[in-house]
């Protein structure tokens, strides 16, 4: 197995989470996106959320997931997977004291990948902390998120509140 390139590493950073794209929008016609995610111990996951348009998957190749799906937390060993049907909320976490590695999917890939990638880049470039704890990071995530509502929408806090602050954010002149 060759290294992966530079170009198919997303690493967000402080907030403790760094991908390996093992399988680009590119690379299957837009049929799926698919990432191993490598999560550090005590990563505080992403807000509660609902794929509008494609179903999602985890599975763990290392340590313990804590997995949310419609409310439902449950505990993900190595070898166990789960999907999550579209628009079913969710999220995932690793309050363990190990790493996880796990094979993460998005069907079909819309346009996850260049969600991520502009995540990415706003933690890298200094501009967005995660979790968003100053007014900057939540005006920041709530345009990104509503640029990218077909993909992702927040269900806690609620879509309809980043929607809000994003018209406040580009109105302040913040810009992605």
């Amino acid at each position: 197995m060759t290294a992966p390139t530079q170009d198919r590493m997303l690493d967000f950073g402080a907030m403790g989470m760094r991908w390996e794209i093992t399988h680009s929008t590119s690379d299957t016609g837009g049929q799926f996106f698919e990432a191993i995610n490598v999560l550090a111990p005590g990563f505080a996951g992403p807000p509660l959320h609902t794929h509008p348009f494609a179903e999602e998957s985890y599975e763990v190749l290392a340590g313990t997931l804590d997995v949310c799906v419609d409310g439902v937390w449950q505990q993900l060993a190595p070898g166990q997977s789960v999907k999550v049907p579209a628009g079913i909320p969710h999220t995932l976490r690793n309050p363990h004291a190990t790493e996880v590695r796990l094979v993460n999917v998005h069907r079909p890939a819309l346009d996850f990948e260049p969600f991520f990638r502009k995540l990415q880049a706003l933690v890298v470039d200094g501009r967005m902390r995660l979790p968003p704890k100053d007014f900057q990071s939540l005006v920041l995530v709530s345009m990104l998120f509503v640029a990218h509502e077909k993909e992702i929408r927040s269900a806690n806090p609620p879509h309809a509140v980043m929607r809000i602050v994003a018209f406040f954010g580009k109105l302040l002149g913040y810009r992605l």
